[in-house]
């Protein structure tokens, strides 16, 4: 009996320290509290550390201010930048990233095209100890250290608010999906479905994709189909820019609100042919998120969530 009782007692201690090796081994992430990986690494400074970042698009001018604010930052600190532009393509995309995991980036910045589709290449990430920073949509699955991003679902509800005051109860609206896996496109549906109901008549909600060829395209089809429609929320400026040409052909008169805030857009308040647009900080976002990335590598706590400011952009405030 005392025989087999030294022999529980050899099997247990044996599993305790195995289980601490394993625990040991491949530690090259550090643990701000927030991150999503419990593994640790010794400090790095900014100009040591190499950031992988991978973008959505950058034929979208959201996105390449995005990258402007990561490069303007990562240039005052001396920091090694290796970006990759998706091109809206969920596979390119992980394939990107994959590439940037093999060689070895310290962390990884990721705007997702699609916040379920970047789930494995998140996970990989995770498995390689490689801290990952989400910019303006989220992942649906895998750690991140954090995401820096507007209040997608608050910027909905403002261009709600603003379009019931304009357009008055019971008014015919339609609105501009963004890409359908995207958080973003879920977020401000979400806030401006739920503002509206019972006080607007949302006759259609139609997928161009965040894109301004696509806008103009669905736009036309909208028309053709709700003649009647007074106003169009789109959840994007791109796919609002494409709106405004179908409107301008179509000769009628419709109140337009964006999302985004970007130069065309704000050229098209001033114009008068835009009415309003939810306004993003994507060059603040981008340094945000990279300065998430040096906080964490010097030890600092990361919040799970940063947010960037919004503002809603009119003809009354728009100079």
């Amino acid at each position: 009996m005392k025989k087999n009782w030294k022999k529980v007692l050899l099997l247990g201690l044996l599993t305790v320290l195995t289980v601490g090796t394993l625990a040991a081994c491949g530690s090259t992430g550090l643990d701000s509290g927030s991150s999503g990986s419990s593994a640790k690494t010794s400090k790095k400074a900014s100009k040591d550390l190499k950031v992988g970042v991978s973008l959505s698009t950058l034929s979208n001018p959201f996105f390449v201010q995005v990258r402007s604010g990561i490069s303007t930052l990562a240039k005052s600190k001396g920091t090694n930048i290796q970006v990759s532009d998706a091109q809206n393509d969920t596979a390119k995309q992980n394939n990107d990233i994959e590439d940037l995991i093999q060689k070895k980036v310290d962390v990884l910045i990721i705007n997702p095209v699609d916040s379920s589709a970047i789930t494995p290449a998140v996970k990989d990430a995770n498995e390689a100890g490689i801290p990952v920073i989400a910019v303006d949509r989220s992942s649906d699955g895998g750690k991140v250290l954090t995401l820096v991003a507007s209040n997608s679902t608050k910027g909905g509800e403002m261009a709600a608010d603003y379009m019931i005051k304009k357009l008055g109860q019971n008014a015919k609206v339609a609105e501009l999906q963004g890409i359908p896996g995207a958080s973003a496109t879920r977020e401000r549906q979400k806030g401006f479905d739920n503002a509206v109901k019972g006080k607007l008549d949302l006759v259609t909600k139609q997928t161009a994709g965040f894109d301004r060829a696509k806008g103009l395209t669905t736009t036309e089809n909208i028309l053709q189909a709700h003649p009647d429609i007074v106003g169009i929320f789109s959840q994007n400026d791109e796919m609002a820019l494409g709106a405004i040409q179908a409107v301008k052909a179509s000769g009628k008169k419709i109140t337009i609100v964006g999302f985004d805030g970007e130069a065309g857009a704000i050229k098209a308040i001033k114009a008068g042919t835009m009415s309003a647009t939810v306004a993003q900080q994507p060059e603040k976002m981008g340094r945000l998120a990279l300065q998430a990335a040096f906080d964490h590598f010097d030890g600092k706590k990361v919040k799970t969530n940063i947010e960037s400011p919004l503002q809603l952009v009119t003809s009354d405030n728009v100079k």
